[in-house]
């Protein structure tokens, strides 16, 4: 190899930690020794054999490494590694690595990556702690509970019982007793319409004096919720909190092949989220419900330690404070009684996307089906200062800028709400643009979804589409930068003389969540939660794959150091915030936060040449 084809070979290298821990001739050494392979997405997985093992280090393109389960292990891209693990171990090799993007990777023999390590001790010290990072990580996922790895196909009873939807209620109870079940699954044909469960018996068939000669067609609750056998049960989980139901068919294009009900998710291992939800849905007093919000720092703690991924903490703190809504809102009309109109109670920002962390504040608000009078006008309020007091006495403080409910001012008809967002919409001032980034999360807590639908439905109406509303809140996405100055050192965050430290949230996460805002409101998508919002936009084209992998590494990754340096202050006994101190890691996660931070950059330049060509 002479020098034209070495030199760009060896200034990649002399790039990436730890080779540039190497001295110069080590350096050039190791660079002429590299053999460089290229693996088209075509050709599905790179070939690895236990008799001609190597370092690959991934030169261009997006690879995944999998375990002999098929469960992801990691995602690779530019300047990442793999295969030191048997390297290190003489293991046999089990993982597979499969192609994602066309990429040239370099590939370094075993017995040059051998003498590397013992005249390098940083070389070596490097990958072996990989190494052991790869080996937690592959412990910690696969000691996690059913309640995040699981599927509901190794949970559901498989022979889920059934009835035609001619049938009467007589008849559902008979199998109801003689299987020992809490509901049947009602059919028309082989399609599932319904569910009968033991509460609608007792509601709508006991307490409305109906007898055994009912039709079942009369008392089951239509159309329920289902989900897939390759549901996780995580997902299961939170789905059951959310809807507030106990029972989940399970279904494959619309035909019953299974049941889950919270009785088997509790029996399963660490449930500790759904018998949290479970207890404050029997909670009868506010008092209860605060005593029960101060087991959520444990549970935080719990789901940092079992090294859960951020997305998941996320939607599961949030189905909690959901919970805890829900019931408030339950308690509030016992007292005040039924209230007058259909309404919903809105959820914005991290509530809204469903990634609440420690300290979040109360962002909420408001949907009434129409104009209310006086007296009605007087029962929403109060409704709403009941709410929010409560949340507050649970932990979630009083949103500084006063968006909540009990401001008259975001407790609005439908017509109000849609008139407010057209004004945003169509006359985007500084202060409407901020609100952009709390309104444009939100999601229905409580309420019909149809009230919410024409509310969403008609803001992404607005939307769509349109170029000048767009650049100008791409504009104001760009207002905060990642924490990166000169040669890529970070920017700290300063109170006076003490340094802060590194701002995760605003210089990070929610740089993230601005820019999946901005795509989805322009593409009318519906989904709120950010990585979903990026999983949508590949699949609708929007944003390119190998981008979308990247930013959604960068969101899970910059939120996992938040999250597990808010787990370190909480054990520390110091008061959660979003500062990193960069002296608090080593220099390699150091290294990957860089990482990290150098692709919301990059999504940042890529949403103003698309969004802001003209301006």
């Amino acid at each position: 190899m002479d020098s034209s084809e070495l030199q760009p070979i060896f200034d990649f290298v002399n790039g990436l930690v730890p080779f540039n821990q190497l001295q110069p001739e080590s350096l050039e050494w190791a660079a002429r020794q590299l053999e460089i392979a290229y693996f088209p997405a075509a050709s599905h997985i790179v070939p690895l054999s236990d008799d001609d093992r190597r370092l690959y280090i991934v030169r261009s393109g997006a690879f995944e490494v999998r375990d002999k389960e098929g469960e992801l292990v990691d995602r690779l891209g530019e300047g990442d590694y793999f295969g030191y693990p048997s390297l290190l171990s003489g293991d046999e090799i089990s993982n597979s690595v499969k192609v994602l993007e066309d990429g040239l990777v370099y590939q370094l023999p075993e017995e040059c990556f051998s003498e590397l390590c013992s005249a390098n001790r940083e070389f070596s010290r490097f990958f072996n702690r990989a190494y052991a990072r790869r080996m937690r990580h592959e412990g910690r996922f696969k000691a996690r509970s059913m309640l995040t790895t699981s599927r509901l196909s190794s949970l559901m009873s498989s022979d889920p019982i059934t009835i035609d939807i001619d049938q009467l209620v007589g008849e559902a109870a008979r199998l109801m007793s003689q299987h020992r079940v809490s509901s049947v699954l009602v059919q028309e044909g082989e399609q599932l319409v319904g569910i009968l469960t033991d509460r609608d018996l007792r509601s709508r068939v006991l307490a409305e004096d109906k007898g055994p000669f009912t039709r079942i067609a009369d008392v089951m609750t239509t159309a329920p919720l289902t989900v897939e056998p390759e549901t996780l049960v995580f997902e299961a989980t939170v789905l059951m909190g959310e809807h507030n139901v106990h029972h989940l068919p399970v279904t494959r294009n619309g035909k019953p092949v299974g049941m889950v009900t919270s009785t088997d998710i509790l029996r399963s291992q660490s449930s500790q989220p759904l018998l949290m939800m479970g207890e404050i849905d029997r909670q009868t007093h506010i008092e209860g419900l605060v005593n029960l919000s101060k087991r959520i720092p444990m549970l935080l703690q719990n789901l940092i330690s079992a090294d859960a991924r951020a997305e998941e903490i996320g939607r599961i703190l949030t189905s909690v404070t959901d919970a805890l809504t829900r019931r408030l809102i339950e308690l509030a009309q016992s007292q005040l009684g039924e209230a007058p109109m259909d309404f919903c109670w809105l959820a914005f920002g991290s509530q809204g996307r469903q990634d609440q962390v420690a300290c979040s504040d109360q962002d909420n608000g408001m949907l009434l089906a129409r104009e209310p009078d006086s007296q009605e006008a007087e029962y929403f309020s109060q409704l709403a200062k009941i709410v929010c007091d409560g949340l507050d006495a649970c932990g979630y403080i009083y949103c500084p800028g006063d968006i909540m409910a009990m401001n008259p001012k975001w407790r609005m008809s439908l017509k109000e709400w849609q008139q407010r967002f057209s004004s945003w919409v169509n006359s985007p001032e500084p202060k409407a643009l901020m609100h952009a980034s709390i309104f444009f999360d939100m999601r229905a807590i409580y309420g019909p979804e149809r009230l919410f639908d024409g509310l969403q439905l008609s803001v992404l109406e607005l939307t769509r589409d349109n170029d000048i509303f767009l650049a100008l809140l791409t504009g104001n996405a760009m207002n905060s930068r990642p924490p990166l100055g000169f040669f890529r050192q970070f920017v700290l965050e300063r109170d006076g003389s003490e340094v802060k430290g590194i701002d995760l949230k605003h210089k990070g996460s929610a740089i993230i969540n601005d820019i999946a805002r901005v795509y989805a409101l322009s593409a009318g998508v519906r989904e709120i939660n950010t990585p979903k919002r990026i999983r949508q936009l590949v699949d609708l084209g929007v944003i390119n794959r190998k981008d979308a992998l990247n930013l959604a590494d960068a969101q899970e990754f910059i939120a996992h150091m938040r999250l597990a340096n808010q787990g370190r202050q909480f054990e520390e006994g110091q008061k959660p915030d979003n500062y990193l101190k960069p002296g608090a890691v080593s220099s390699l996660v150091r290294h990957q936060l860089k990482e990290a931070f150098k692709v919301v950059d990059d999504a940042q330049s890529g949403i103003r040449l698309r969004f802001m060509r003209a301006y």
